[in-house]
C-alpha cells in the first residue's frame, strides 16, 4: 500500500490496502454487479488506478464493449492516472470491441470475434515477462454488452469467460467483470448470471439505497469475498456493507449514518 494514500472502505474490502508486494487480486475473479439506477463502473476505475499506481508493476488488459479509450482516459485522469502514458509504457492494453455491437451483425461474426479476442489476450499474457504474469488484471466492461455482441448468445459469452478464467489458474492473472444484473427479466435468475457468480471469488454489488434517493448518498455497496481464511483449517465468506457518494474526482465510502 502507498504510505501517502489514505485507505478507503472499498480498498479494505478488496484487500487493496495491504502492504504486501503481491497483487492481492492475483488468481481471483471479481464480479461487479450493478443496475440502471446505480452504476458500478467506478469500481473498475478504482481497481485500474490501484493496479497502475507508481509503486507497482501491474499490467491491465481492458476489453471494452461499453466505452471508448478516450472516455475511460478522461475519467482516470480525474482520478490522477494517465492511461496514455501507461499504454505507452506497456502497462495498459486496450482492446476496442465496440465494433462487435453493430446492428445486423451475424452471430457467427460475434462468436468469431470473441474467439479471436481470446487468442489475442492469451498471446499477450504469454508474451509478458514471468514476473508480471501474476500481476495482470484482465477487465471486461461490460459482460452484458459482450452478450449483445453475439446477438444474445449467452453460451458464447460464457465460453469466453471460462477461457479467460483458465488464465487465472494458469498464470495467476486476476479477472474483473462488470455486469448489469437488472437487465435479466423474469423471476428466475438465468443460468448465465448464476454461472458468473459461481466463477467469482469476490462479488461486488452496487445498488440504490433501500430507502430511496438521497442527495448526499448515491448508493450502497456489498462486497462478498469467498473462501477467506478464518480459524486454522477453515474457510469462510467475509462480507462488507457500506454506502458511497460519487464526486468529481473521487468516490467517498462510509458506513450508514457515519458520513462526515
Amino acid at each position: 500500500m502507498d504510505p501517502h494514500r489514505s485507505p478507503n472502505l472499498l480498498d479494505e474490502a478488496l484487500g487493496l490496502d495491504q502492504s504486501a508486494g503481491t497483487w492481492p487480486l492475483g488468481g481471483r475473479v471479481v464480479l461487479v454487479e450493478d443496475c440502471v439506477e446505480t452504476s458500478g463502473s467506478f469500481v473498475l476505475y478504482q481497481i485500474i488506478k490501484r493496479a497502475l499506481s507508481p509503486n507497482s508493476s501491474n499490467v491491465v488488459i481492458f476489453l471494452a464493449f461499453s466505452h471508448s479509450f478516450s472516455h475511460i482516459d478522461r475519467i482516470l485522469r480525474k482520478l490522477g492516472s494517465n492511461l496514455v502514458a501507461q499504454r505507452d509504457n506497456s502497462r495498459f492494453f486496450f482492446f476496442d470491441m465496440l465494433m462487435l455491437q453493430c446492428p445486423g451483425e451475424e452471430i457467427r461474426k460475434g462468436k468469431d470475434g470473441l474467439v479471436e479476442l481470446y487468442r489475442k489476450v492469451q498471446t499477450l499474457v504469454s508474451s509478458l515477462p514471468e514476473d508480471k504474469k501474476k500481476c495482470i488484471t484482465i477487465m471486461v466492461d461490460d459482460v452484458s454488452l459482450m452478450e449483445v455482441a453475439t446477438n444474445g448468445s449467452s453460451d458464447h459469452a460464457l465460453d469466453f469467460l471460462r477461457y479467460c478464467h483458465t488464465l487465472t489458474s494458469e498464470f495467476g492473472c486476476s479477472l474483473v467483470l462488470l455486469n448489469h444484473e437488472d437487465i435479466y427479466s423474469g423471476l428466475l435468475r438465468p443460468t448465465f448470471l448464476l454461472q458468473m457468480e459461481y466463477l467469482a471469488d469476490v462479488m461486488v454489488k452496487a445498488e440504490p439505497l433501500a430507502t430511496g434517493l438521497a442527495s448526499d448518498v448515491h448508493g450502497q455497496m456489498m462486497v462478498l469475498s469467498k473462501g477467506v481464511c478464518g480459524k486454522p483449517g477453515n474457510l469462510m465468506n467475509k462480507m462488507h456493507n457500506f454506502q458511497f457518494r460519487i464526486k468529481e474526482n473521487t468516490v467517498e465510502y462510509f458506513y450508514p449514518g457515519r458520513r462526515t
